[in-house]
């Protein structure tokens, strides 16, 4: 799973994988379960960030991310 940041959208998180697609979530504690699905993501407007910035919002591959050095 990879995650992103949008300047637009600074208070939610999109994910994708190969399993979920694109999904957006509330970037809040457990926001991972109200994510829905995310269309029209614009590839200009996201940036990749590291995974275990979204832990506090429950991302599951988030809690076995190693944080970056």
């Amino acid at each position: 799973m990879k995650l992103y940041r949008s300047r637009k959208y600074p208070n939610r998180w999109y994910a994708f994988s190969n399993s979920t697609g694109w999904v957006m979530f509330p970037a809040e504690p457990n926001g991972w379960v109200k994510r829905q699905p995310a269309r029209g993501v614009d590839p200009i407007d996201v940036r990749e960030v590291p995974l275990h910035l979204a832990s506090d919002a429950g991302l599951p591959d988030a809690m076995n991310a190693p944080a970056a050095a």
